[in-house]
């Protein structure tokens, strides 16, 4: 693909997070509307105090890494478990949120394809210590 492709789905995909790790604190978007057991689990979580400030700072620091392309492979590992938090939330409780998620999964691929030549060391079957 092109390296333009590349830096646009990393663009947006950063710009994305950021601005919605921001709405975690600021509010400047309202809160789409949720289905009652999706609101449940969104109240337990608010009510521990910390996961959501957690996600959101998450959120907003892969969006600047992204953004100003420092560390990208790292901030592409770091989002991944929260995008499939947020997509398992969707997917068996609150289903109007499945088109976006689907967008962010396609940006998130490609930026991590993009960054293949880095997973290399990682994804190494059977490694040895150095």
């Amino acid at each position: 693909m092109n390296k333009k492709i590349y830096m646009g789905a990393r663009i947006l995909f950063g710009l994305g997070f950021f601005i919605f790790g921001l709405n975690g604190f600021l509010q400047f978007m309202p809160n789409p509307p949720t289905t009652p057991e999706a609101g449940a689990l969104m109240g337990a979580f608010a009510n521990t105090g910390y996961f959501f400030p957690m996600i959101k700072i998450i959120e907003i620091s892969v969006g600047v890494l992204l953004l100003a392309n420092l560390f990208a492979p790292l901030a592409i590992v770091l989002i991944a478990p929260i995008l499939v938090g947020i997509t398992t939330i969707h997917l068996f409780l609150n289903p109007a949120g499945i088109p976006i998620m689907i967008v962010l999964h396609v940006l998130h691929g490609i930026v991590a394809y993009g960054y293949k030549e880095y997973y290399k060391g990682i994804l190494t079957k059977k490694a040895e210590i150095i």
